[in-house]
C-alpha cells in the first residue's frame, strides 16, 4: 500500500512540476507587459514634471496641498517602487531558461501578475527537454516526500503497537 501512495505522490508532483517551464514563461510575458505599462506611467509623470521645470523627486515633494495630492503622491511613489522591483525581476527572468527561472523563483513576487497568469494558464503536456527534466524531478520529489512521510507515520505508530502487545502479553 505504501508504494502505491508513494507512486501516486510522485505522479502528482510529476504533473505539477512539468508545468513550471510553461507557467513561468507566461508569468515573464505578463511581467514584461506590466513593466511596459508602468514605464508609460512613469514617463508621463516625468514629462509633466519636466514641463513645469521639476525633476521627478521635486514634483513628488510638491504634492502636499490637499488630501487628494497627498494620496496621489503616495500612489505614484508606490508605482515607482513597483516599477523598480518589477524591472529588476524582468532583467533576471527575461530570456532565462526554465532552470534559471527556478533558481530565481522568489522573483515571481507580484501576486497580481501571478493571479492573472494562473487564471489564463492552461496545462499542457511538456514535450521539450525542460519539461521532461521538471517532470522527472517532480516525480522523484513526490515519491521521496510521500515515502518520507510514510516512514514518519509508521515510526510513530510502532512504539504504541509494541506497548499494546506488551500490555496484552505480559
Amino acid at each position: 500500500m505504501g508504494r502505491v501512495i508513494n507512486l501516486c505522490g510522485g505522479a502528482a508532483l510529476l504533473v505539477g512540476a512539468s508545468q513550471f517551464p510553461e507557467f513561468s514563461q507566461q508569468y515573464v510575458q505578463r511581467l514584461g507587459g506590466a513593466v511596459d505599462e508602468l514605464r508609460l506611467v512613469a514617463a508621463d509623470f516625468d514629462k509633466s514634471a519636466t514641463s513645469v521645470g521639476m525633476t521627478r523627486e521635486e514634483a513628488l515633494a510638491s504634492m502636499t496641498g490637499n488630501d487628494f495630492q497627498v494620496a496621489r503622491r503616495t500612489d505614484m511613489i508606490r508605482s515607482f517602487k513597483r516599477l523598480y522591483r518589477l524591472e529588476s525581476d524582468l532583467i533576471a527572468l527575461e530570456g532565462a531558461d526554465a532552470f534559471t527561472r527556478l533558481r530565481h523563483v522568489f522573483r515571481f513576487s507580484d501576486s497580481g501578475i501571478v493571479a492573472r497568469a494562473w487564471a489564463a494558464y492552461r496545462p499542457a503536456i511538456p514535450i521539450d527537454f525542460d519539461g521532461l527534466i521538471f517532470a522527472l524531478g517532480g516525480f522523484f520529489a513526490g515519491f521521496g516526500l510521500f515515502a518520507g512521510l510514510g516512514r514518519v507515520f509508521r515510526r510513530n505508530k510502532t512504539p504504541e503497537v509494541k506497548r499494546r502487545i506488551e500490555d496484552v502479553n505480559p
